[in-house]
C-alpha cells in the first residue's frame, strides 16, 4: 500500500487499518482539530495530567523598545501547575519541594531566540572581513527588515543582535531575535533566511561562497555551552529560602547534608562535562511542556540548568537558573484544545503571558529539584532509593 499523506478522513482510516489501530482509546478522539498540527495523523496519545500547587512570587515583565526585559511589578500567588507525565513520584516530589520552599521568587533576566547561520568564504581573511562588516551593518539590517514588504517575513520577530565567530574560512553568525509570546522558530527562520540570502549574500563587500541557514554554533534542541551561558529563549532565575525547620520536618534532612550534596553534585557535573549543574530539571520541564503544548524537542535545550545551594543563617538558600526556556503561549501546539485549556488554568493562555509562563516552569523545576536533592542527601541516599522502590512500577 502506498502510504497516504493527507489528513482527510479516508487517509486517516487507511493508515489506521495498515497499523491495526482502528479502535480503542487512541482513535476515539475526533482528529479534525489536530489536522494542522502534524502530518499523517492516526490518533492521539493519552498522558495523565496531575497538578502541583506552588506558591510563587512572580515578576510582571514587558519588553522595552530596545529588547530589554523590564520588571513592572511583583505579585505572589499559588499556581496549580499541570504536569503531563508517567513518572511515578514526580508530582508528589514536586509538591513536597514546593511545600518546603514556602514561596519561590522568580525573575526573567533576558529574552533572545537565535538562529546559527554560517557563511563560507574563500579564505580566513574574507571570513574576518565579513564578520566585521556584519557587526557594523547591524543597524542597517534591522531597518531593512522593518521596512521590507516581503510577505514571507515575520513582523513579530525583531532582530536584536548578531554574534560572529570566525573559524578557518567560515564566518558563523548567531542572529539574535525576540519573538513576542511565541517561541518563534518559524518566525526567526524566515527572517534569518531573508537576511542571509537577500542582504548578506547580495550586499557584502566580498560575496561569500555559500550560506547555510543553521550550522549548529548555537545548539538548537541540543545542550550546548553557548546556550547554557547566553540563553536561547527566556533566561529565568528561581530562588527559595528553606528554613531549618522546613528542611527537617518536610524534607527529612538537614541544611548541612543538602549543602554537601550540592558540593559533590557540582563537582560531578564538572567531571562529566555536563551542560548542567542540577539533578533532575528535565523531568519538570518535560511534564509542563507536554501538558501545555510546547515543542518537546526543545526540552533538550530548555532543561539546561545551573542550581546552587548555600548555607545561610536559619536555613539554606537554593536557586536554579535556566539559560533559555523555549516557551510560548501563542502558536504551535499551544493552540490545541487540551494545551490551551491547561495554559488557561494557570493564567498563561494567549498574548502577554509568556514571561509569566516561563517563571512558572522555573518554579516547578526548582520545587522538584529541592525535593529530589533532599531525598538524595539522606544517609546513603536512602530516601531516594525508597521512593523509586515504592513507586517504580515493575519489580
Amino acid at each position: 500500500m502506498r502510504w497516504p499523506r493527507r489528513n482527510d478522513a479516508s487517509s486517516v482510516e487507511q493508515r489506521r487499518a495498515a497499523m491495526g489501530v482502528d479502535g480503542g482509546l487512541v482513535t476515539s478522539v475526533d482528529l479534525a482539530q489536530f489536522s494542522s498540527a502534524a502530518e499523517s495523523l492516526v490518533g492521539v496519545a493519552v498522558i495523565p495530567v496531575s497538578a502541583a500547587p506552588i506558591q510563587i512570587e512572580l515578576g510582571e515583565y514587558e519588553l522595552s523598545a530596545d529588547g530589554d526585559v523590564e520588571e513592572r511589578a511583583r505579585t505572589t500567588e499559588t499556581v496549580h501547575v499541570p504536569l503531563a507525565h508517567t513518572e511515578g513520584g514526580l508530582t508528589a516530589s514536586m509538591t513536597r519541594g514546593a511545600l518546603a520552599a514556602g514561596s519561590i521568587r522568580t525573575y526573567v533576566l533576558h529574552d533572545r531566540i537565535t538562529r546559527a547561520s554560517c557563511f563560507v568564504c574563500k579564505d580566513a581573511a574574507a571570513a574576518v572581513a565579513l564578520a566585521r562588516w556584519v557587526d557594523s551593518e547591524l543597524p542597517a539590517m534591522c531597518a531593512w527588515l522593518e521596512s521590507s514588504d516581503d510577505a514571507s517575513l515575520s513582523k513579530r520577530a525583531k532582530l536584536r543582535g548578531a554574534k560572529t565567530h570566525v573559524v578557518g574560512s567560515m564566518c558563523h553568525v548567531l542572529w539574535q531575535w525576540t519573538t513576542g509570546d511565541a517561541v518563534g522558530p518559524n518566525m526567526m527562520t524566515r527572517n534569518s533566511y531573508a537576511l542571509n540570502m537577500a542582504y548578506v549574500m547580495q550586499r557584502a563587500p566580498s560575496k561569500p561562497e555559500r550560506a547555510i541557514l543553521e550550522a549548529n554554533m548555537g545548539g538548537d534542541k541540543k545542550p550546548s555551552a553557548e546556550y547554557f551561558q547566553s540563553g536561547h529563549g527566556k533566561t529565568v532565575l528561581a530562588e527559595a529560602f528553606l528554613s531549618d525547620e522546613q528542611i527537617g520536618r518536610v524534607l527529612r534532612t538537614t541544611a548541612e547534608d543538602l549543602e554537601s550534596l550540592s558540593w559533590a553534585g557540582t563537582h560531578g557535573s564538572i567531571a562529566s562535562g555536563m551542560q548542567s549543574v542540577a539533578f533532575t530539571p528535565a523531568s519538570a520541564v518535560a511534564a509542563v511542556f507536554a501538558a501545555t503544548g510546547q515543542d518537546l524537542g526543545m526540552v533538550g535545550t530548555s532543561s539546561m540548568a545551573h542550581g546552587t545551594a548555600r548555607r545561610v543563617a536559619g536555613g539554606l538558600q537554593a536557586s536554579i537558573r535556566f539559560g533559555g526556556l523555549e516557551v510560548g503561549t501563542v502558536g504551535g501546539g499551544t493552540t490545541l484544545p487540551s494545551a490551551r485549556e491547561w495554559l488557561a488554568s494557570i493564567g498563561c493562555a494567549g498574548p502577554g503571558k509568556v514571561y509569566r509562563f516561563a517563571q512558572i516552569v522555573a518554579a516547578a523545576a526548582l520545587s522538584l529539584e529541592i525535593s529530589a536533592s533532599a531525598a538524595m542527601a539522606t544517609a546513603g541516599s536512602e530516601n531516594f532509593f525508597k521512593a523509586h522502590h515504592e513507586r517504580g512500577g515493575l519489580r
